[in-house]
């Protein structure tokens, strides 16, 4: 089991975590928000700044990768997520470069997912 360690005030960062979560029929990842204690102890080399800055994944032994680095990884979790997680991880820099697109535009693009949309993500996060 892995934990996803993301922001729970982002609509946008909700909205792509129940995305995942959909495919994750095998309870391979548990959730974490940002700023609880435990992740702050999973997260403890980092600065707030780069606490905050992504979203991270902690694999079972501890190992963490964040932003879009962590999507490969958290893909090659799920039952229909290995071919998915082949290619973002052949293509490294393309996909940390269109996360830190994401990411620096969550606000204007979290303005797009309609509020039925989010009241789904919350309720896919909540029954975890």
């Amino acid at each position: 089991m892995a934990t996803v360690i993301y922001d729970d005030e982002c609509g946008l960062c909700r909205w792509c975590l129940a995305v995942l979560l959909r495919g994750d029929r095998r309870g391979a990842l548990r959730l974490l928000p940002l700023g609880t204690p435990e992740a702050d102890r999973l997260l403890a080399d980092l600065t707030p700044e780069q606490r905050n800055a992504s979203w991270h994944l902690v694999d079972d032994t501890g190992v963490r990768t964040s932003a879009g680095a962590a999507l490969a990884p958290a893909l090659a979790l799920l039952p229909r997520g290995r071919r998915p997680a082949a290619l973002l991880a052949r293509t490294p820099r393309a996909t940390e470069h269109a996360y830190r697109w994401v990411a620096d535009h969550r606000g204007p693009l979290g303005r797009l997912v309609p509020t039925r949309a989010r009241r789904w993500a919350d309720r896919v996060i909540a029954a975890r």
